[in-house]
């Protein structure tokens, strides 16, 4: 019933936001963490279900990119995927490296390392000729990045499910835009995918982990609230925001 329902959740992101195209070849970056494993192996089940009922063929490639910092053996989640043979491959990198130049306060800055990941991910999956990247961001994701946004850069704003990247010619992609995280993780237990450790030194300790728990709390006090946040990136025709005078301040 798990996978059932999160394939659902998927086929709507799909149909809503046209994330997936017949002959597309995505790659997925694999981080270890339960949310890209997961997706590679929906997007495994997904191609068949394409392929029959929406008649769209696509492939699909695993890219786990090694930041060098001492990650958990990536053995179990290899044998899992060559269970089912699913393309995947991994790509050693100095990204650990790189950041220890740029300490801020003797910590990894989080910005920093985000975008030399997804700069090492673009280059490979190009390389693998995929025209698009799927990450495997989800509900919980957009809305946490909503309240970052808000509270922390004054704008109203999250990350797009289908995003074009003109400079580096390809398209990111966010499968799991509409599947919430407590049904990602009981999917992931059930079907038993490894979950591996960050091997990220600063996990667990960033600004997003104090959204997560702002956002539990919300939910926990007012039921329905993080459904009605996600749906508010949609819900343009209720947009209402402040529009000021585009004349000079008085003094």
């Amino acid at each position: 019933m798990n996978m059932k329902h999160i394939l659902g959740q998927m086929r709507r992101a799909d149909h809503d936001f046209h994330l997936i195209e017949d002959g597309d070849k995505i790659a997925v970056g694999l981080s270890g963490g339960k949310d890209s494993s997961l997706l590679l192996y929906s997007l495994y089940i997904y191609q068949k279900l394409a392929e029959k009922s929406l008649n769209k063929r696509f492939e699909i490639l695993g890219i786990h990119i090694d930041l060098n910092f001492g990650e958990e053996d990536f053995t179990p989640l290899w044998d899992f995927l060559d269970k089912y043979e699913i393309p995947h491959i991994s790509v050693k990198s100095r990204i650990a490296d790189i950041l220890d130049l740029y300490l801020k306060d003797g910590k990894v800055q989080c910005s920093r390392c985000s975008q030399l990941k997804k700069g090492a991910v673009v280059k490979t999956a190009k390389e693998n000729s995929c025209n698009k990247i799927a990450y495997g961001h989800h509900a919980d994701d957009a809305v946490e990045t909503l309240l970052l946004n808000m509270i922390y850069g004054a704008k109203i704003a999250s990350f797009e499910p289908n995003m074009y990247l003109s400079r580096e010619d390809i398209r990111l992609i966010r499968p799991f835009i509409y599947c919430e995280e407590k049904d990602i993780l009981k999917t992931v237990k059930s079907l038993e995918v490894p979950r591996l450790k960050s091997g990220c030194p600063v996990d667990g300790k960033t600004k997003r982990t104090e959204m997560k728990e702002l956002l539990k709390k919300i939910e926990h006090d007012y039921p329905g609230a993080k459904k009605n946040l996600l749906t508010s990136l949609t819900n343009t025709a209720q947009a209402a925001l402040w529009q000021r005078s585009e004349e000079d301040d008085p003094e």
